[in-house]
Formats: C-alpha cells, sequence, structure tokens
C-alpha cells in the first residue's frame, strides 16, 4: 500500500513560496475589497437619504392632500347647507301671501263662528310651522323707526308721541333666520315743522 504522503520536502519551492504569498495575495484582496468597501457603503448611504427623502415627500403630500380633503368638505358642507337655508328663504317668501291673506281674512266679521275658528286654527298651524322653519315676526307696535327692519309708508305729524316711532302697521315684515325677508310697510309719526 502505497500512500503518498506529501511534505513540504516534497513539495517544489516554487509552490511553497506561492503558497506562503497566497494569504498576502488573499490580503491584498481584502484591502482592495475594503477599498471599494466604503464606496458600496456610501452609495447605501446616499440611496438610504434619498429614500428618507421621498418618503418624507410623500408624506408632506399625504398630509397636504389630506388638509385639502378636510377642507373641501367643510366648504362642501357649507354650501349645502346655505343651500338649504336660501330654500328654505325662498319657500317662506312664496308662502308669505298666503298668510297675509290670512291675516286679512282673520280681520274680517263673520256670522259663522265655527268658520272663524277653523281659519285661526289653520292660521296658526301655518305660523307655527313657519316658525319652526326659522321665520319670525318682526315687532313694530311703539317701537322705533328703523331702517334696516322698515319701510316708511306714511308719514304722519304729530306731538302726541316721540319723534320716529311707528304708529301703525300695513304690512307686517318678517326675518328668516336672522336675515330680514322682508321689510315691515309702517306709518311714522314726525315732529311737526
Amino acid at each position: 500500500m502505497d500512500t503518498e504522503q506529501t511534505s513540504e520536502a516534497d513539495v517544489p519551492r516554487t509552490e511553497i513560496a506561492d503558497s506562503k504569498d497566497a494569504p498576502l495575495a488573499n490580503a491584498g484582496s481584502e484591502a482592495g475589497a475594503s477599498a471599494s468597501a466604503p464606496t458600496a457603503l456610501d452609495a447605501l448611504f446616499a440611496e438610504r437619504d434619498s429614500l428618507l427623502a421621498v418618503k418624507a415627500d410623500l408624506q408632506d403630500r399625504l398630509l397636504r392632500r389630506q388638509a385639502e380633503f378636510e377642507n373641501f368638505r367643510r366648504r362642501t358642507e357649507q354650501d349645502r347647507l346655505r343651500f338649504f337655508e336660501f330654500a328654505g328663504m325662498e319657500i317662506a317668501r312664496e308662502l308669505l301671501p298666503v298668510v297675509d291673506d290670512f291675516d286679512r281674512a282673520l280681520k274680517m266679521e263673520c256670522a259663522d263662528k265655527e268658520y272663524v275658528k277653523g281659519v285661526e286654527l289653520i292660521h296658526q298651524r301655518l305660523q307655527d310651522a313657519l316658525k319652526r322653519a326659522g321665520l319670525e315676526t318682526i315687532e313694530t307696535a311703539g317701537k322705533a323707526f328703523d331702517p334696516h327692519l322698515h319701510q316708511a309708508v306714511e308719514r304722519v305729524e304729530t306731538d302726541e308721541v316721540e319723534d320716529h316711532t311707528i304708529l301703525g302697521e300695513y304690512q307686517r315684515g318678517y326675518n328668516f333666520k336672522g336675515k330680514l325677508l322682508r321689510p315691515s310697510m309702517v306709518k311714522v309719526a314726525v315732529k311737526p315743522s
């Protein structure tokens, strides 16, 4: 049995020198790798920084879009409420002549008391429904004339009351949810000249 065992003596010198230099050659290649490693590491840091910048930009865009959407939603809700308020105001304006007719009908004398009572009930129900919707009567009796709420149809010279006091009302005025719907047509006292 012939086993070959090689020893250092059997290996030619050039191979031994090459094998001893091999760790040095490997060390040189590692030094080359470490010299190229900082550039690869720098590239990774640069890529990370650019990805962080993209992430920050996307987060900023997201926050801005969320804020824009919230503002849009709020504006849409306000527009919707204004539309309903305007629609309610227009309906109330259309019903004011009916309320005026009821007021005139109630001032007329009628022999049938049950009929008058029925008209009063219908008038009251209509007034209550309009009041719940936001219609408010402008009070004029004994008040001072306000050109923002009243329209002077007649001026009466008198010393019995203060100047610019409302003496009578020809047509009732109304506010709708705090806004003037129709001014009151009134008779106003003025001092004689």
